[in-house]
């Protein structure tokens, strides 16, 4: 992965998130946010 690539992909997740904080107040980032670390704990379990 280029600089440059990485760049990019930063900014777009940057701005999806500023997205998601202007259109609802970041709810969206805040559910996925709650089911990573589900997703944590299940593995965490698993380990």
């Amino acid at each position: 992965m280029t600089n440059t690539i990485a760049i990019g992909l930063g900014l777009l997740v940057l701005g999806g998130l500023a997205v998601d904080a202007f259109l609802t107040g970041g709810d969206g980032f805040m559910f996925l946010a709650s089911k990573w670390i589900d997703l944590l704990e299940w593995m965490a379990f698993w380990r």
